[in-house]
């Protein structure tokens, strides 16, 4: 298989012969269109003079004269009423002449060969050295009839003009073929770069290395693949830490039901200790259905399922509600709740968003401090609900802020040792309310509290 090098150069070496091509072509159409012309008529003149100049000078020697001419950069070829022929010059390449022109310039016509040189050739008529290809025009000197034919010597006038074209030609295709190896070289080395850290990707390894100093597309490509590498680390460490959670949240409460249940076994045990050992069991299986339905919620809510059923409803009567259910929790730990929930209207999923509220409030009283206080609002502003739950609490760090919307993430153990919880509830939330066209920040301050602020389209 071809690399993307060869390929490269492949290419544009074909460029560069078919651009050739291409340009010869169009220059030997222009030729034949327009310069053939002009260069007929430029020889007919010189040709026309030549034998007015004999003509007028009968005391000349006519064949020194054209050998003169001759020498400075023409081919001539001198034919009499008798068919005697005279060469000055260079010789031609080919003298074929058909008799019948002959008579007709000896007759006082001008032959066009020049203009009339056939177009079916691939080189220009200018360079084709053939006695067919010159200008033809009737002289007489000393009473004799004669019929003069001429052309540039075109390897007297440019044979050192052919030679440095001709080495001007061959250097610039090597030097550019030279250029295209070594720019080819230049612009695949990063893609090949690139290609590598694919593939070590592909492998599991983020750990890659590509320059990002060039100011190109392929620089700013480098560092965007980089940026791509590192957050694929970070998914892939979350990955990784969101098995080790779950195995963890699933194997804890499997183990204290199976050492549960093993103690149950024990015929001596008192009923007592029986009852309380069934209650633990029973507790942990509640663990276990409620991480089981919080994976499930999240996985519709990961493969965008439709499963909004948006319709109006009220949301302060809603979350009024919500208190109610909860408020022996609160009163048992001394917590003292403060409220305003004026009754205003949205559109959205009235279970899903009764989720949000849920998680937010238990939180708001799992992490409270005893005889703590917790404050809900809600207010309109403009065409947003903005739905606010402040606690006095344990509050978070700045570590804690950046990751508490991720998925088993869970603040500090050792401030939060009484409290257990799966840590999907804040991830269910984010996720829920981005699905509601709505965003949620949150403010906190460790060791003084943490306000979880919730805006939603009301339409």
């Amino acid at each position: 298989m071809r690399t993307l090098y060869i390929k490269f150069i492949v290419i544009t070496v074909g460029i560069m012969i078919f651009s050739g091509i291409f340009a010869f072509i169009i220059s030997n159409t222009y030729y034949q269109q327009k310069l053939k012309p002009l260069n007929d008529q430029k020889n007919t003149r010189i040709a026309l003079n030549i034998a007015e100049f004999a003509n007028d000078h009968p005391t000349i020697n006519l064949e020194e004269y054209l050998e003169n001419l001759s020498s400075i950069g023409y081919q001539i070829y001198l034919v009499d009423n008798r068919g005697k022929e005279f060469y000055f010059g260079a010789r031609f390449r080919e003298i074929k002449l058909y008799n019948s022109t002959k008579e007709q310039v000896l007759n006082g016509d001008i032959f066009h060969g020049i203009l009339n040189f056939p177009q079916e050739t691939f080189v220009t008529g200018f360079f084709a050295n053939e006695l067919k290809n010159t200008i033809g025009v009737p002289l007489t000197h000393n009473g004799k009839k004669y019929a003069l034919f001429l052309r540039p010597d075109i390897k007297l006038l440019f044979n050192e003009m052919h030679i440095l074209f001709g080495w001007l030609l061959a250097l610039s295709i090597l030097l550019s073929i030279v250029l295209v190896i070594f720019s080819a070289k230049y612009l695949v080395t990063p893609i090949t770069k690139l290609t590598s850290a694919t593939k070590l990707l592909s492998n599991g390894d983020f750990n890659v290395n590509l320059d990002i100093t060039r100011h190109d597309e392929l620089g700013e490509l480098s560092l965007s693949f980089l940026q791509m590498a590192r957050k694929l680390e970070q998914v892939d460490d979350r990955r990784k830490e969101f098995i080790s959670n779950i195995s963890h949240d699933i194997q804890s409460p499997l183990s204290n039901i199976k050492a549960y249940t093993d103690l149950l076994e024990n015929e001596s045990i008192s009923r007592e200790d029986r009852g309380h050992y069934v209650s633990i069991i029973n507790d942990e299986i509640r663990r276990l259905s409620t991480l089981t339905k919080q994976l499930l919620l999240l996985a519709s809510l990961d493969r965008n399922e439709d499963i909004i059923k948006r319709k109006p409803f009220n949301v302060g009567k809603q979350i009024k509600e919500l208190v109610r259910n909860y408020q022996w929790q609160m009163d048992e730990r001394g917590i003292m709740l403060g409220y305003s929930l004026p009754e205003i209207e949205i559109v959205g999923d009235m279970s899903l968003l009764n989720a949000v509220w849920d998680n937010l409030l238990t939180n708001s009283i799992k992490y409270n401090k005893p005889n703590g206080s917790i404050e809900i609002s809600i207010e309109k502003r403009d065409n947003w609900l903005v739905v606010s739950f402040e606690d006095t609490g344990i509050g978070l760090n700045e570590k804690d802020i950046e990751r508490i919307f991720d998925r088993f993430y869970r603040v500090d153990i050792a401030r939060t040792r009484t409290v257990e919880g799966t840590g999907l509830g804040l991830s269910i939330v984010a996720t829920i309310v981005k699905m509601h066209g709505g965003k949620i920040s949150v403010e906190s301050t460790e060791n003084v509290g943490t306000n979880f602020i919730v805006e939603l389209p009301i339409n």
